[in-house]
């Protein structure tokens, strides 16, 4: 049975791996593992050892606790009334179209990222 942290851990190396445009190959090659490797860590299938996970917060330029941020409000979530709301926060965050708006939202440039981010909010107010 999958171990809830090593979920977590998984889906933030998967999330951070998009966010930069990494392929899960590229990411083995530069830790030194094979990619179906990188698939059973992002599914929480294998644990990722202290010092696996190292070499892959360098590989994607974060610290170590990136990949367990949020890991306290999850297990809340899961206990509490926000469970659902977790739950469609997380398939969101999976779903590689939300991903990939992200990462092109991360790269405009501050000033028009602001005017587009306070259009954006306009528009939902809107719906």
């Amino acid at each position: 049975m999958k171990h809830p942290v090593d979920v977590h851990v998984g889906k933030r190396v998967r999330h951070r791996r998009w966010m930069v445009g990494m392929t899960q190959q590229q990411l083995g090659d530069i830790v030194g593992i094979k990619f179906q490797q990188i698939q059973k860590y992002e599914t929480g299938m294998n644990r990722i050892s202290a010092s696996r996970l190292w070499d892959i917060a360098q590989a994607l330029g974060v610290s170590i606790s990136f990949f367990f941020e949020g890991i306290e409000e999850e297990d809340a979530a899961a206990t509490g009334a926000k469970a659902e709301a977790e739950k469609q926060r997380g398939d969101l965050l999976a779903d590689k179209e939300a991903l990939e708006l992200v990462r092109s939202y991360y790269a405009i440039p501050e000033a028009q990222r602001r005017r587009l981010f306070d259009l954006a909010r306009v528009l939902s107010d809107v719906a």
